[in-house]
């Protein structure tokens, strides 16, 4: 089922797929839109209730002419939780967000810790290192060049590891040529400078130890955007959290290891709210 709400003003995308008992909001990376998941929805909706949804410049959520920090997509996702609750009689879900979605997902459950009953962060940070930001700084440039290739060279083939760009090279190829179009869309190009910069003072560290619930951290061993060493911080910080590796996986680890990565995120939501315990 797909919907559509007001929030700040504006049009709101958002998807349901499944009716299980237990809810899932998965919230998507910067380039990313709800059809990147497409992939996934039966499996992740298999036991449990899928709701995908566009932050704003994302999709089919509306743009944002101006420039914007995450509080915009935070409250966007409590836009939606709102008319799940309303709609749908949900008022509680697991919180599932890859890179900028679980930068999102962290300040969420900051903000609204009686909503989220689990937590999955993939491939995230708990801020934007000055290293981060350089990168996005690139990015930028790219994009105000006005060249879809141009963007998808600085933007795209460091998401993945090396293996997987090497031994996938037919799908790649058939990305680049799916992306440099999409790229070459001035609007697109536009939106993603505003999301890249509404990342550009994100820093949570300090907050993190109030993290309450169950939380699964996922890495890629050979993320070389956010570097595992990104997500050992969130799992220090953040009591009681669980921590895997996936090994040989890049950024896109959803891409990289599918298999591994929904086992991972609907296995670890379809759990009862408390820990278990032995």
């Amino acid at each position: 089922m797909n919907g559509e709400l007001i929030c700040e003003g504006k049009r709101v995308h958002y998807e349901i797929h499944g009716s299980g008992e237990r809810t899932i909001l998965l919230l998507n990376g910067l380039m990313m839109t709800t059809a990147s998941w497409k992939p996934f929805r039966k499996e992740l909706s298999r036991d449990s209730t899928l709701v995908l949804t566009d932050f704003f410049d994302q999709g089919r959520s509306e743009r944002l002419p101006d420039g914007y920090t995450h509080s915009v997509q935070v409250a966007l996702v409590e836009a939606v939780a709102q008319e799940l609750e309303r709609r749908h009689g949900r008022s509680r879900f697991a919180l599932a967000g890859l890179s900028y979605g679980g930068e999102i997902a962290i300040q969420y459950t900051l903000a609204y810790p009686q909503r989220v009953r689990r937590l999955i962060l993939a491939n995230t940070a708990g801020r934007t290192s000055s290293w981060l930001r350089t990168v996005g700084e690139g990015w930028n440039a790219a994009a105000r060049s006005g060249s879809g290739e141009h963007y998808y060279l600085a933007a795209i083939p460091g998401i993945y590891s090396t293996r997987f760009f090497e031994e996938r090279a037919d799908w790649m190829a058939e990305r680049e040529q799916a992306l440099v179009r999409y790229f070459s869309q001035p609007e697109v190009l536009e939106r993603m400078i505003r999301l890249t910069d509404s990342s550009r003072d994100y820093d949570v560290v300090h907050r993190l130890g109030e993290i309450a619930c169950p939380t699964l951290i996922l890495s890629g061993s050979e993320d070389g955007l956010v570097p595992v060493t990104e997500q050992q911080l969130l799992h220090e910080r953040i009591s009681g959290s669980v921590h895997v590796t996936l090994n040989g996986s890049g950024h896109a680890s959803m891409y990289e290891v599918p298999d591994a990565f929904a086992a991972l995120v609907a296995g670890f939501a379809a759990l009862g709210d408390q820990s278990i315990s032995i």
